[in-house]
């Protein structure tokens, strides 16, 4: 595969005559992803694919899948069950444009594999920008009593398809750093549990090995910015239902780049881990990864914030000597695009966090700066909320 070494103009060559660029949906960017925005692409691509209504959200919107290839091999994937997610949307986009290539790959994927995609599985959720769907459901919680027609139309879907992996794909927040350093995790994996034990069944097993592989993938591109999300098991979400079923299945969390809020950046690794996957799956190589290699991935930790403002006090002086400001930035819709709110969310002496955003009031740089920034300073006296431009 040729893609961009993070920080070079130099490429590495991984198998693949292609540059990321070179299949990579420019039409659609940002964190604002609709069904709307993806029609077009759905268009023209059902020219080569099939592309079929699979049933309606609540508020009537159509539920799309995309069929690629006829191999023996079938892997279902959907994105966006919860709208406020869209990194995926991007990179299951790109995919299937690297699918349509002339690539040796492409063409061997689409010989032995057979891929469902739904891209937007809430469309609802997605043209509102919420986690959830239109009647306030979350329906990563809803895999057991299947309340919602979203719900519904996954597991029909899943029931006539017949999978035998299923891609699970989401977005996470800026706050998850890898184990206890200060390196954000970029993307993250699970090998969803089957049972509260947490035991390893051979399918689950299965799911840590595809892991190893795309970590194994990722590290070449970005080093030390995976992570292992959290396996607590619940049966209630769907990754953990479809494991119970005995189908291989893995959780994709899309997370923070350094300086990529729009997740463009995100959105190239998730594609480089999917594709890898299924070149494994495709190729029958899984046996190759050891599961073992699965615990070595750091736990997703908690310990980002937007920003961090240290020694507030320079700044206000009713704060303690030595004091630091957290911030995190809150998504917020507003005329159809997506702007970052910040909300002061702790004060205190932040020791062993970290901030995407540092300030040092003792730098005569960074205090300066802050005091060219109103908005900043403002919400250090109200406590309230200031619009910050990313």
């Amino acid at each position: 595969m040729i893609l961009p070494l993070h920080g070079s103009n130099k490429t590495r060559d991984y198998r693949m005559p292609l540059n990321y660029k070179d299949i990579k949906e420019v039409t659609i960017t940002g964190r604002y992803v609709t069904d709307k925005d993806i029609a077009p692409f759905l268009n023209t691509v059902a020219k080569d694919f099939t592309v079929k209504t699979e049933g309606l959200s609540v508020e009537g919107r159509a539920i799309k899948s995309i069929v690629l290839g006829k191999g023996d091999l079938k892997i279902l994937m959907w994105s966006q069950m919860h709208g406020n997610e869209s990194t995926t949307t991007k990179a299951v986009l790109d995919l299937i444009n690297f699918l349509k290539s002339d690539s040796d790959l492409a063409s061997s994927i689409l010989k032995d594999c057979t891929l469902k995609i739904v891209p937007i599985l809430n469309p609802d959720g997605a043209i509102a920008y919420t986690r959830v769907n239109a009647n306030d459901v979350d329906l990563n919680r809803d895999a057991q009593e299947r309340t919602q027609p979203e719900s519904v139309v996954l597991r029909k879907i899943y029931e006539d398809f017949k999978p035998n992996y299923c891609f699970n794909l989401h977005d996470q927040r800026t706050i998850f750093n890898v184990g206890n350093t200060p390196k954000p995790a970029t993307v993250s994996f699970l090998a969803p549990a089957h049972d509260p034990e947490r035991s390893i069944s051979t399918t689950r097993g299965i799911s840590m090995q595809l892991i190893v592989a795309m970590n194994e993938e990722l590290q070449k591109f970005i080093p030390g910015q995976v992570g292992r999300y959290d396996d607590g098991f619940n049966s209630n979400c769907v990754g953990d239902t479809f494991q119970m079923l005995n189908i291989p299945t893995i959780l994709f969390e899309s997370g923070h780049f350094p300086g990529d809020y729009d997740r463009e950046e995100t959105r190239k690794y998730i594609f480089t881990a999917m594709l890898k996957a299924i070149e494994v799956i495709s190729k029958g190589t899984i046996d190759q990864f050891n599961r073992d290699s699965y615990f070595d991935i750091p736990d997703n930790n908690k310990l980002f914030f937007d920003v961090i403002i240290k020694n507030i006090h320079l700044l206000e002086s009713k704060y303690e000597l030595g004091s630091s400001a957290a911030i995190l930035f809150v998504e917020t819709l507003t005329n159809g695009k997506i702007e970052f709110k910040g909300k002061l969310e702790e004060i205190g002496d932040l020791q062993g966090k970290f901030g995407h955003k540092t300030y040092n009031c003792l730098y005569s740089k960074d205090l300066t700066e802050l005091k060219n920034n109103p908005d900043l300073v403002d919400l250090l006296n109200s406590n309230g909320i200031f619009f910050q431009k990313i």
